[in-house]
C-alpha cells in the first residue's frame, strides 16, 4: 500500500465517474462534479483510474529512489 494519493487536476475533471467505477479500493468519489480522493482509504497505486480517464485529469506519478 502507498500513503500517496493520485493527483487530480480539477480543471480537467468533468466528473464523468469512470475512475470511480474502476477503483477496487473505493478510494475516490465524485464531489461537486469533480473526483476527490478519500483520505482514510489506502491507494494500492494500480493506475487504472489514470488509464480510464478520458481527460487526463488523474496522474499516479511514482518516484523511483535508488538505494
Amino acid at each position: 500500500m502507498f500513503t500517496m494519493k493520485p493527483e487530480i487536476d480539477k480543471e480537467k475533471c468533468d466528473g464523468c465517474g469512470l475512475c470511480v467505477g474502476v477503483c477496487h479500493e473505493n478510494g475516490i468519489m465524485i464531489v461537486n462534479k469533480t473526483v476527490v480522493t478519500i483520505n482514510d482509504v489506502e491507494c494500492d497505486w494500480c493506475g487504472i483510474c489514470e488509464a480510464v480517464c478520458p481527460n487526463d485529469a488523474i496522474r499516479c506519478p511514482l518516484i523511483i529512489v535508488f538505494v
